[in-house]
């Protein structure tokens, strides 16, 4: 009373020739919720210190334009000081047309307010001044460095 167990069909076994696909998806699944909840923890927790920054020397050309501002916030155009604003617009306005129109450096006294920089910045803006730079003092050197 023997009874062989095999396939039904007797014949041979054919070879499954698919990759199971299922397990790679499974651990790329927990890889993927691992990097979702460590990456925030990381960059809300990582101490930085920002560069410096590098003054790359300006090239002073007789047709560029220098306004000043103090810490008063009182503007000079070229070492000239200017009453208000508008006087300073006109100023802009007439240096825009031409060709090539100069860049404007703007050198900031540094315990100017913000304020005053940023509008006299909206008023190149304004004229329609395409090149703005701001002129700064490279850091000084310190003796630890050489």
């Amino acid at each position: 009373m023997a009874m062989s167990v095999g396939s039904g069909g007797g014949g041979e076994v054919k070879v499954m020739a698919t990759i199971n696909t299922t397990p790679l998806v499974d651990v790329m699944l927990v890889l993927l919720i691992i990097f979702l909840i460590t990456i925030p923890v990381i960059t809300k927790t990582v101490n930085v210190t920002l560069p410096k920054a590098v003054n790359i020397p300006t090239q002073t050309k007789p047709e560029n334009i220098t306004i000043a501002v103090d810490k008063d916030g009182r503007i000079y155009w070229n070492d000239k000081a200017v009453p208000d604003r508008d006087a300073l617009l006109a100023y802009l306005k007439e240096a825009a047309v031409r060709k090539p129109q100069p860049e404007v450096h703007i050198r900031a006294d540094e315990n100017a307010r913000y304020e005053s920089v940023g509008k006299v910045v909206a008023t190149c803006q304004r004229a329609s001044i395409l090149k703005i730079g701001f002129i700064t003092e490279p850091p000084a050197r310190s003796l630890a460095g050489m």
